[in-house]
């Protein structure tokens, strides 16, 4: 057999086991089967029906700094160069990005390049949720990424690609990365996903232990502060806290997992964001996102509560000036490869940042819902 040939067989070989562990649901936890049962689905219900969206911030907003990595026994340094190995796994997204095996066997995800929005925005967007109480994700700022068998360029979206040119014997360096870790949990699995739509959060039921009202609009109207406008179901989570699967050990968690595109309609745009206002209607505190791509996605028009309004824009207005300024900056925003050049000073997305407080903030009470 010519040497192409057996490669291709090779590579396709070990594809189809990448895909026949992630349909399976065996893999590295970074994705989740594609389906489920009737009653998986039921389950799912019951968790959403209980889940919260918000917990008091784990430090006072005052003091969080939002320009270090997540905290934790196996944090990375911002200056540190990590050391991993390929992992071939396919991913449906498009962000450049590979699955890699840390020297103690744990599997990250890179995501890399200046050109990546969400090397960036993720970022910033992850670090700004965890710090006001909301779930996120973990994603760490390196020095750069050594990776043992990688091709040059890894991109998951087409992997037969990476199965041909990834070489045990090569080592590259990746030098503008984040590596990402789940926010520890159990994938609450039902039918169709893992994830939830927005427009599913009206389930939720605080006499069955799930968030208030009050919290379900402040995570809403923080998904409008930040334009998630790319979410569809699976890039929100619904995981247990707790020990097991959905039941009395279940602590259910609704969270925002891929929020990498943010910050404007086409990710860490400035002028975008500046131009996109909270309020469809001010008036009647009605949001949506229809003028953003996919015309809103899961995300349809809602009524914001007093109390949602109050809650969030309690949290926002105790950020300082400086936090604000720190956030962008430690997610390297002036990096980015598509960067405006009003989009290069920090000092205007601080002032785009505390104009989107104020809309909420400096208005006159939102009225009952009609």
């Amino acid at each position: 057999m010519r040497p192409r040939a057996a490669g291709l067989l090779a590579a396709a070989a070990m594809l189809g086991a990448c895909v026949a562990t992630e349909q399976s649901g065996t893999g590295n936890g970074s994705s989740s089967p594609r389906g489920g049962d009737a009653g998986s689905e039921a389950a799912r219900r019951r968790a959403l029906r209980s889940a919260r969206v918000w917990h008091e911030p784990p430090r006072p907003i005052p003091s969080a700094d939002l320009g270090a990595n997540p905290e934790g026994p196996e944090t990375f340094r911002v200056d540190e160069d990590v050391s991993c190995t390929f992992r071939l796994h396919p991913s449906v997204g498009w962000t450049a990005k590979f699955d890699c095996a840390l020297d103690g066997g744990e599997v990250v995800k890179v995501k890399y390049g200046h050109n990546s929005v969400e090397v960036f925005g993720e970022v910033a967007a992850t670090r700004l949720l965890s710090a006001l109480g909301f779930g996120s994700d973990r994603m760490y700022v390196v020095h750069s990424v050594k990776c043992r068998g990688c091709p040059l360029h890894p991109y998951p979206k087409i992997p037969i690609l990476d199965a041909l040119r990834q070489d045990p014997s090569h080592e590259v360096t990746f030098d503008m990365v984040t590596i990402e870790r789940k926010l520890p949990g159990r994938p609450v699995r039902g039918a169709e996903s893992t994830g939830w739509a927005w427009y599913e959060l009206d389930q939720i039921d605080p006499a069955a232990g799930g968030s208030s009202r009050a919290e379900v609009d402040a995570l809403r109207l923080m998904g409008v502060f930040l334009e998630h406008w790319d979410n569809k179901a699976s890039n929100q989570r619904l995981v247990c806290l707790g020990s097991g699967a959905p039941g009395p050990e279940c602590r259910p968690l609704a969270y925002l997992q891929d929020v990498g595109q943010t910050f404007g309609p086409r990710g860490v745009d400035l002028d975008g964001w500046t131009r996109t206002p909270i309020w469809a209607n001010a008036t009647t505190c009605r949001v949506d996102m229809k003028s953003l791509p996919y015309h809103g996605a899961t995300f349809g028009e809602a009524h914001i509560s007093e109390a949602g309004r109050q809650l969030l824009g309690g949290l926002l207005r105790q950020l300082s000036h400086a936090q604000i300024v720190t956030l962008f900056d430690a997610a390297r925003f002036p990096a980015f490869l598509r960067q405006s050049e009003r989009g290069r000073n920090m000092e205007n997305w601080a002032a785009a940042f505390e104009d989107r407080v104020r809309q909420i903030v400096d208005r006159p009470p939102c009225p009952p819902s009609q």
